[in-house]
């Protein structure tokens, strides 16, 4: 198959995506809005969007948005793609749809739908408009699927499909960062959610005197960036918390795994979410989680079974939660096994793309006939 996604090349989600199917052999071309800094993706034609910057601000957004509409027409002309498939609906999806290239799959990424479709009048436009000429529509989250649905998406073009885990590499038996660069000799808690409003690292902060107050050693480590990098350290440090918080910022996925072995209690305090990626790997990764209860949060997570699950904007729940966690060696480990277990069966990445390259194919088929 030839495949030609619309997607920011420099996301993990994208990365992951466009490598399975280009590693199967396919011929894949990834049109990339977003400019990308890193290294090429192997055997993955990438093509980045120019950028048209006049002084004037609207001139600048609306310039971008013509320029990448122009851009993106004549590249999908030139790849003549089995499938064109965009990644975020809100403005990946509504680029490819003004292509007017069929057969058109869209995957929603969680805030495209659930937020930016309701924060903006110009974006609810564009997901309708998007959703409305998809011939094939996936997410991973059934909120979001509903979602969609209320934006006018045909039910019977919507498939729930996972971004999936790569179970090989998160995995309980990942070398720890504990033994191998000898970083934490503490009891543990990881985040490794963006540091943007929409997932409250706040909440997580407020909680940690609360924490401390009852295991003095814990240590907090904080992965990401993102706007509020230095409004969260300054909190941190107004609490007096800073020391026992390590904002390590934005770490390369490969090396996520090691920092999830390493942890003892995973913390995600989305005010909105879907399926959380960030959550499934630690589950693989064998961790006892504690997460609001945002999205599909509740199709993985059994309170009290296999993790906690705490309201929005509760610090004081959420810690908690977490001193019981890290006070039980023993339930952590149950949880953790259970975890594992869960997404080896219903998650596991191969199986999840495996779905995927299915569903183009029966795609295809029908648009030949």
């Amino acid at each position: 198959m030839r495949i030609c996604y619309v997607a920011e090349a420099r996301f993990t989600h994208t990365e992951k995506w466009v490598t399975y199917f280009a590693d199967k052999g396919h011929d894949i071309h990834l049109i990339s809005p977003e400019p990308f800094e890193g290294d090429n993706i192997a055997n993955v034609k990438l093509y980045p969007l120019r950028r048209v910057r006049p002084r004037i601000r609207i001139m600048s957004v609306l310039t971008d948005i013509l320029c990448h509409i122009i851009q993106t027409r004549k590249l999908v002309r030139e790849i003549k793609p089995d499938i064109l498939h965009a990644h975020y609906i809100s403005d990946n999806g509504f680029l490819a749809a003004l292509c007017g290239f069929h057969p058109l799959v869209l995957t929603g990424w969680g805030s495209d739908v659930l937020v930016e479709a309701h924060q903006s009048r110009i974006y609810r436009y564009f997901v309708k408009f998007a959703l409305k000429r998809a011939d094939l529509i996936t997410s991973d989250g059934e909120n979001m699927i509903d979602e969609m649905i209320k934006l006018g998406a045909d039910p019977d073009k919507i498939n729930y499909l996972l971004h999936g885990v790569d179970t090989q590499e998160f995995n309980p038996q990942a070398k720890s960062l504990k033994e191998e660069r000898k970083m934490f000799d503490s009891p543990l808690v990881i985040s490794v959610r963006t540091l943007m409003p929409i997932y409250d690292l706040e909440t997580l902060i407020q909680s940690v005197p609360l924490v401390l107050a009852q295991i003095p050693k814990v240590k907090f480590v904080i992965a990401g960036d993102g706007s509020q990098k230095y409004y969260l350290g300054d909190l941190a440090r107004s609490l007096g918390v800073l020391e026992s918080i390590s904002f390590i910022g934005r770490i390369p996925h490969k090396e996520l795994p090691y920092y999830l072995a390493a942890g003892d209690v995973y913390v995600s305090t989305s005010l909105s979410d879907t399926t959380s990626v960030s959550l499934l790997e630690a589950m693989a990764s064998g961790l006892a989680p504690v997460v609001t209860d945002v999205g599909d949060v509740r199709k993985w997570i059994r309170s009290g079974e296999n993790g906690f699950i705490v309201p929005i904007k509760r610090p004081d729940l959420l810690a908690e939660k977490i001193i019981y966690l890290l006070e039980n060696r023993e339930l952590r480990g149950k949880m953790g096994k259970a975890n594992r277990q869960l997404i080896e069966e219903k998650a596991d990445y191969e199986q999840e793309m495996g779905k995927m390259g299915k569903l183009y194919e029966e795609l295809i088929r029908r648009s030949r006939r």
